[in-house]
């Protein structure tokens, strides 16, 4: 199918790019790599009478630096793409996690041109990203005309399928990692939809443990079983101040789904994801265990 006809504009910087969203926010819509909004919009689920391709501000929106203030922080801009992601030596030394993911998400032609924050403003339900946000407590940068900011934890911005915080013109435009924790380390393991690769259940998970051994921290996000990416708080607080087990684990991981009503298609039952969910949570802490036991 063809997308309905539409207004193309390819602006030169962030202020005209941000004049251009508020202009007409409920029709507008802002184009980074379109691995995800052009195949929307040809099959007509989606249909902005104007595109306000980014491609142009790769150079303001596209680094990874040391967060201000933040130690061993980063901040990412939102045009990063995956291959610059899963290739970055800071991401590598600091969030290895995000760069393992990065670099198995769709093909090598996808990785060149998707964007993290491309694929973090999508929020798509079984995207793998959202759940790693919310595992490393990301804290997202939100643009407005005029330099207008703000900024939302991960927590906060993903409202739903496909809906986020982001309000009408606002852009996100740059992503905040914060300085990794002492004697931590982070996973993530999915359940692979064989046709298009999206997670049936994915879980990224991250533990901190103090000096006894025992976790001080734990973010468990699960992606693809509910209809947004989620923090499993009962199974984190099943493991915050516990010894981290083989059975304690067991025990918290049962926890995972609790609360949600699994999605449900062709492929995977509720009760089938429920089942993957608490597997593949199992799987994401027990990596995540062994690189915080391995961590100086």
């Amino acid at each position: 199918m063809f997308p309905r006809a539409f207004e193309y504009v390819a602006p030169d910087t962030l202020d005209e790019a941000l004049a251009l969203l508020a202009e007409d926010p409920d029709e507008t819509r802002a184009l980074a790599g379109g691995h995800s909004l052009l195949p929307l919009m040809k099959l007509r689920l989606a249909a902005p009478r104007r595109l306000v391709d980014l491609r142009r501000l790769r150079g303001a929106l596209a680094h990874v630096q040391p967060a201000n203030g933040n130690g061993g922080g980063l901040a990412i801009g939102a045009l990063v793409t995956y291959h610059a992601l899963a290739t970055d030596p800071s991401v590598h030394e600091r969030h290895p996690v995000m760069a393992e993911v990065a670099a198995a998400i769709g093909d090598l032609q996808v990785r060149n041109r998707g964007t993290i924050g491309g694929s973090l403003a999508h929020a798509d339900p079984a995207g793998d990203l959202p759940a790693v946000a919310l595992a490393l407590d990301a804290r997202l940068q939100l643009t407005a005309r005029g330099g207008a900011e703000r900024t939302v934890p991960a927590t906060d911005f993903f409202q739903g399928a496909y809906t986020t915080a982001l309000g009408p013109g606002e852009l996100l435009t740059r992503i905040d990692l914060p300085t990794p924790l002492a004697h931590s380390g982070a996973a993530y393991a999915k359940a692979r939809n064989p046709a298009s690769g999206y997670a049936v259940a994915g879980v990224a998970a991250f533990l901190a443990l103090g000096a006894d051994g025992r976790v001080a921290t734990a973010r468990v996000a699960v992606t693809g079983v509910g209809e947004v990416a989620y923090r499993a708080t009962a199974c984190e607080a099943a493991l915050r101040g516990q010894e981290p087990t083989p059975e304690r684990l067991r025990e918290a991981v049962a926890q995972a789904a609790a609360g949600v009503q699994p999605l449900e298609d062709v492929y995977a039952s509720g009760a089938y994801r429920a089942h993957l969910t608490s597997l593949y949570a199992e799987r994401a802490l027990r990596r995540a265990l062994e690189r915080a036991r391995g961590a100086s």
